[in-house]
């Protein structure tokens, strides 16, 4: 099998890469339209952490980690390596040793549609790591692939450059185009929960600040008493 390594693609912005960095995979999504989520398979391995980077993309062959080593050398500050293979695998693929190489090129995490082991180290050493599954079964270096090309994981394709937003909520990923209109986006919607939330400490309920009380006379839900919904009056 062949493959391509493709050096120097586009990415997006530093600054729109930051910017994003600051709002959470949920805010992200839904200041997307509620798109990009690669979803709810690809699990931390830690918690409490957020990360946002530019994808370096791995599409590799089932229980073979080759392609791995050669996107290490495309990774560089703030990339977040994306890993995926050509059909379902859920060998570990990565671990600590790869995670030390990332982490001297100034990686912020990585992204696997592959399982992972050695996750104990890697929390140790703080480097980020995202993943369908947890496994120490190991793998080969035996077949060729593609590093920096587009890959779909769950359906949702990842782009070199584009950007990746992850955090205990799972990954999200942002079109480079769309990073800095995203991010302005996500910024507004921060705002507009913050205000909900104070008007919700002041004790005002979802139903008011909603409307929602229409919607549910519009759906025919009613408000019955106990005693009218059991009958325990008649």
């Amino acid at each position: 099998m062949g493959g391509v390594i493709v050096t120097n693609p586009p990415k997006a912005d530093a600054e729109d890469v930051e910017a994003l960095a600051a709002f959470g995979v949920a805010t992200v999504s839904e200041a997307m339209g509620r798109t990009g989520l690669l979803g709810p398979s690809i699990r931390p391995v830690q918690q409490g952490v957020r990360v946002a980077g530019t994808a370096v993309t791995v599409l590799s062959w089932p229980g073979d980690n080759l392609m791995i080593h050669a996107a290490v050398e495309q990774c560089g500050e703030g990339d977040i390596l994306v890993v995926t293979t050509t059909s379902p695998c859920t060998d570990g693929l990565f671990g600590e040793l790869f995670a030390t190489a990332l982490q001297k090129r100034g990686v912020r995490g990585v992204v696997l549609n592959t399982g992972i082991r050695d996750t104990q180290e890697l929390r140790d050493m703080g480097f980020a790591a995202w993943s369908r599954a947890v496994s120490s079964q190991g793998t080969v270096k035996a077949t060729g692939g593609s590093v920096n090309v587009p890959v779909a994981i769950d359906g949702q394709v990842v782009r070199p450059g584009d950007v990746i937003v992850a955090d205990d909520d799972g990954v999200v990923v942002v079109p480079r185009e769309k990073a800095r209109e995203t991010a302005a986006k996500s910024e507004a919607r921060e705002a507009k929960e913050a205000a909900t939330r104070a008007a919700f400490l002041e004790g005002q309920l979802g139903l008011d600040r909603y409307g929602l009380r229409d919607t549910l006379k519009q759906l025919g839900v009613e408000y019955q008493s106990y005693e009218e919904y059991t009958g325990a009056g008649s």
